[in-house]
């Protein structure tokens, strides 16, 4: 039987499926079993009370999803008080997403949220910077170092830092967060786009634009995943458009030592552990004894390899 273990930094988990931040709720123990996850990932929370965004907050989208949910929060105290505890009941290690408008505020909520309970911080870096105009931290690399740096000087929890595919210059923005203190990097989030009904001539989404995820976005966060995993030396998360296990195969052989599940949960609960069981079964059929080896191990001719990694950094 294969060994579905990995580790991202000093954590070692069971196998390398989790879901995204967002995109999976306690309910969803109805359909599979939370302990054979790698990890649970509980949906962001941020300092302060957030109402959301304007309605309708999602729409369909050719092979995937647009949303502009607005993260919706009722504060740090409730979140510690009534949504973690569900997910501690599980032998299952808890990754916490943070959300917040300023680095001072992500420093301070990390911290917060710091507990022995907390097996990880997800500093979800890819929400607006109120401190530059609402630009996404992540969204350059000086902002990127200055919040994730903020972060690190108040918390010694392993610290996953997630990135956005909107930003270009993506390794200086992955090498910033390493350089900072990031023990992994979570490559990514949504893409942002647009749909009008044509019929009202009207935004298909309260607050016009929105995340666009699913199928659609795989290749370009593919593509991320691999530029991150050429640019660090910490472990990537990847994440966007997986939908079975050849997908998250995928993402391991350009360099994530782990994956994230999103949309596809929403099709179908039980797509986490169908994944899971998807792996299993590839390593066995192909002779992998540890999933493991499998990170990073796209075949690419050296040449071309070196000519596209030259090009890649250029580019962003």
């Amino acid at each position: 039987m294969a060994n579905l273990t990995v580790r991202v930094g000093n954590m070692v988990l069971r196998n390398p499926v989790m879901p995204a931040s967002g995109c999976f709720a306690i309910e969803y123990q109805e359909a599979l079993d939370l302990s054979r996850l790698g990890a649970l990932v509980v949906k962001s929370v941020s300092p302060k009370s957030r109402a959301g965004n304007p309605t309708p907050r999602i729409c369909d989208a050719y092979s995937g999803m647009l949303n502009s949910i607005g993260i919706p929060s009722k504060g740090m105290e409730h979140y510690r008080k009534n949504v973690l505890p569900p997910y501690l009941k599980f032998d299952t290690p808890v990754v916490v997403s943070i959300s917040a408008d300023t680095a001072d505020e992500f420093a301070a909520a990390c911290e917060q949220i710091s507990l022995p309970e907390v097996a990880a911080i997800e500093a979800n870096i890819s929400c607006p910077n109120l401190e530059a105009d609402g630009i996404a931290f992540a969204m350059q690399a000086d902002t990127t170092f200055k919040a994730v740096s903020a972060i690190r000087r108040r918390t010694h929890h392993p610290l996953w830092v997630k990135l956005t595919p909107n930003a270009s210059h993506i390794a200086a923005i992955a090498h910033a967060a390493e350089d900072a203190g990031a023990d992994a990097i979570v490559m990514g989030n949504t893409v942002l786009g647009m749909s009008i009904d044509v019929r009202t001539r009207k935004p298909k989404l309260g607050n016009v634009m929105g995340g666009l995820s699913g199928p659609a976005i795989k290749p370009i966060a593919l593509r991320f995943t691999h530029q991150c995993y050429r640019a660090v030396h910490i472990p990537i998360i990847g994440c966007g458009g997986i939908q079975n296990a050849e997908d998250a195969i995928e993402f391991m052989l350009a360099g994530a030592s782990a994956v994230q599940v999103g949309t596809a949960s929403f099709r179908d609960p039980g797509t986490l552990q169908k994944i899971i069981d998807g792996l299993e079964d590839y390593c066995n059929d192909m002779g992998v004894a540890n999933i493991r080896t499998l990170t990073g191990q796209v075949k690419l001719d050296h040449q071309l390899s070196d000519r596209w990694l030259r090009f890649a950094q250029q580019s962003g």
